[in-house]
């Protein structure tokens, strides 16, 4: 198998991590442990499965030797035994080379949500409403955390906009390729010859950023305004200026936040969602100084590629980018978008592993 020099070392580093993880002073050391738990649990996987493949080669080695044996049934057992452990080798070695490809760094991120209300009007904003129901519901199931930042509402009912954000394990590594234009077909509500409309949403997904990632000066980039808050909450809703408003002056870039009674946790959420927007901006610009790479990249927040039809009479959704196709919209608008989410990641895997020069760097 290849990148076998690769594993050695791996697996050598894993050991040295772990006795590190024994020593008292890295023990007391919390800053240090933590670094060398984190660093340790990143490598164990593909320690696991390289022993897994270790112990699986040498026992179909020893199968094949015994296929020359005098006794007719033991060279039977080493006949069905290497029959058995073949596909298992080669199983694991297809697991192996997933797990050498060159990780996402933002995988481990929390995201900022965001949709919006494309063409068709009324009937946009109810399905706009509807996708963020979608990935409410997949958040939950998956124990994610949604805090919505800002939401705008349309007179139906649907959202114009709504911008939340999503945090827990592993958020942005399984929601990474929702961004780009989601299309509905079906009878609107308010059609009246039942004809089926097409209307559109736009649907971007951003890791967070962290503070060190986006180096913002408070007092000389930040402009901070504060408003009256709007819609559902009764009469102190309005009457308090709770509500944060901050511009990027280097950008123009502006954040709102009312969703919160509190000033400072709207400042707070505005500021995290702010920093995200400046961090998305930062790597679209390194993306498109790739030219003609740039095409190939998945997850580049590029919104204007139609990415998947939801199809209601005939209960359909199509992701476009992979050919794939369900006869299962209703379980998916009910959030279970697993198969979908799962079909995207394996083959956007696959892409990568057709470059092994990528995969053995």
């Amino acid at each position: 198998m290849q990148y076998l020099e690769k594993l050695d070392k791996i697996e050598v580093r894993f050991e040295e991590l772990t006795k590190q993880l024994a020593d008292s002073e890295v023990i007391g050391d919390s800053d240090r442990y933590r670094k060398i738990a984190k660093e340790q649990s990143d490598l164990g996987e593909i320690v696991e499965k390289y022993r897994n493949w270790k112990k699986t080669h040498a026992d179909l080695e020893d199968a094949r030797q015994m296929l020359n044996d005098a006794d007719p049934e033991l060279r039977q057992m080493a006949v069905d035994e290497v029959a058995r452990q073949e596909p298992s080798l080669l199983a694991i070695e297809e697991e192996l080379k997933l797990l050498l490809l060159p990780r996402d760094p933002h995988d481990e991120k929390n995201v900022v949500l965001e949709i919006r209300a494309g063409t068709g009007g009324d009937e946009a904003t109810l399905f706009a409403a509807e996708v963020f129901r979608m990935y409410s519901r997949y958040a939950e199931s998956q124990s994610w955390r949604v805090e919505v930042t800002s939401m705008s509402e349309s007179a139906v009912g649907g959202l114009k906009e709504v911008i939340a954000l999503v945090s827990g394990k592993k958020v942005y590594s399984k929601m990474k390729y929702e961004s780009g234009v989601h299309r509905v077909q079906r009878v609107p509500v308010t059609e009246q010859q039942g004809r089926v409309h097409t209307s559109a949403i736009t649907v971007a997904v951003m890791p967070e950023a962290d503070e060190v990632e986006v180096v913002i000066d408070m007092k000389k980039d930040l402009r901070i305004d504060t408003f009256c808050s709007s819609g559902p909450g009764g009469q102190s809703v309005n009457t308090t200026y709770s509500a944060i408003r901050i511009t990027h002056l280097p950008t123009g870039t502006i954040v709102s936040c009312q969703d919160e009674k509190s000033q400072i946790k709207n400042r707070d959420k505005a500021l995290r969602v702010l920093r995200s927007r400046l961090y998305e901006m930062e790597l679209e610009k390194q993306q498109a100084q790739l030219g003609a790479e740039r095409k190939s990249m998945v997850g580049s927040g590029d919104r204007s590629e139609k990415i998947r039809t939801y199809n209601f009479p005939q209960n359909r959704v199509t992701d476009h980018r992979i050919g794939l196709t369900l006869h299962q919209l209703d379980m998916v608008m009910d959030g279970r978008v697993d198969a979908i989410l799962e079909a995207l990641i394996t083959h956007y895997q696959s892409e990568k592993m057709k470059g092994p020069s990528e995969a053995a760097a």
